[in-house]
């Protein structure tokens, strides 16, 4: 179903994948929109490496909370800064995309507790956070992203 990466020399492990996932700030999730036209907005996330999720927050209407009910498949890209190696002009970009199902969390509880692990992500400052959630945790709308294929590659620019 999901197609092979044609240039498999230059694609990622899944452990590199991983490690994208896990510490890049936000991608750019890409869901069916009104009139079945792409819809992709950046997010910031956060990925469970217990359950191999991938959590995003948002509010609990708009635009992709509707995509999101009218279809679940979705995918997630994201890369890095990237980096030169020495005496090379072109940046050297590792890039990651997931395809899979979206589902919107309907207990608000363990919602809570990963609107709380995804702003750690972010800040360490949990008074912060502890503040925010009280004031608007209950506006927060959670939801994941199911990985069903991960691949990822590394592209030099030149």
């Amino acid at each position: 179903m999901f197609r092979p990466m044609r240039r498999h020399n230059q694609q990622l492990s899944q452990a590199e994948c991983v490690e994208l996932l896990k510490n890049e700030p936000r991608g750019v999730l890409s869901l069916i929109g009104d009139g079945g036209y792409p819809y992709g907005v950046p997010l910031d996330h956060w990925y469970c490496e217990e359950d191999g999720k991938i959590y995003f927050h948002c509010g609990k209407q708009g635009h992709k909370i509707d995509a999101i009910r009218h279809c679940d498949k979705a995918s997630f890209c994201l890369m890095d800064r990237g980096f030169r190696r020495e005496g090379e002009w072109a940046l050297n970009i590792r890039s990651v995309i997931v395809f899979g199902r979206v589902e919107i969390l309907e207990d608000q509880e363990a919602a809570i507790a990963i609107t709380r692990q995804l702003s750690f992500k972010y800040t360490s400052d949990a008074e912060f956070i502890e503040r925010e959630i009280r004031e608007s945790g209950r506006n927060v709308l959670v939801f994941s992203l199911t990985p069903e294929n991960i691949t990822g590659k590394l592209v030099n620019e030149s």
